[in-house]
């Protein structure tokens, strides 16, 4: 049986949140072809992770017995979600652009996962574990577009879950999903459409492909 780890950010639900829909779709694809198969899912906004503290940072380079009551505490919590990771066959992460980057949520997740020496270093425990991203925003930061430079997710995101943890990375980036309801991009909304449609078919393209690799 395989598992599927489905982390999602957005503060939005239904069909307000442009990630969380595809999200789905990229699920329900998955659960399709894995009937027998097992789904851990963290929604971040509505059960946020602890931002990391001094605790739960220093507790990673300390002996478990030079740990203190509060450093084992915080520790057990990371390693909670280590385990998820690693024992994921796929991830699946939902990741809205917010003021430029990434939910706090999302980075308080990461912070807890990267751990010297286990998830990140010279051999990353969960390296190779395929991970999808749907990276959606309310304009556009594609290659030559005037706000190209502000674009800091996949950017980000590429660093963290390729460089650092070694993760097979994919995108998925739902675009201009502001138009609709922002007059001054009416002119966008066909665009929008467009690349909403197209998010939603490579949800379930890549879920169906990745289904069949990792029963290969």
């Amino acid at each position: 049986m395989t598992t599927l780890l489905h982390i999602d950010s957005s503060v939005f639900y239904g069909e307000a949140s442009s990630s969380r829909s595809v999200t789905a779709a990229f699920r329900k694809t998955w659960e399709e072809q894995h009937p027998e198969g097992t789904v851990i899912y963290r929604d971040l906004a509505a059960a946020p992770v602890p931002h990391i503290t001094a605790d739960a940072w220093s507790a990673g380079y300390a002996a478990p017995i030079e740990r203190t009551p509060e450093q084992s505490a915080a520790f057990a919590a990371r390693v909670t979600l280590i385990e998820e990771l690693e024992q994921a066959d796929a991830i699946l992460i939902g990741a809205p652009m917010y003021n430029f980057s990434i939910p706090s949520t999302l980075k308080a997740w990461l912070d807890s996962v990267l751990l010297l020496g286990r998830t990140a270093g010279e051999a990353p425990s969960a390296q190779g574990t395929p991970v999808v991203v749907v990276a959606s925003r309310g304009g556009s930061y594609a290659p030559g577009t005037p706000r190209e430079g502000y674009e800091f997710v996949q950017n980000y995101l590429e660093a963290v879950l390729k460089g650092t943890l070694g993760l097979d990375l994919d995108f998925i980036v739902p675009e201009l999903t502001m138009a609709p309801r922002n007059a001054a991009m009416s002119d966008l909304v066909p665009l929008y459409e467009a690349s909403r449609r197209r998010a939603l078919e490579d949800a379930t393209t890549k879920a169906e492909e990745l289904a069949e690799r990792l029963a290969a």
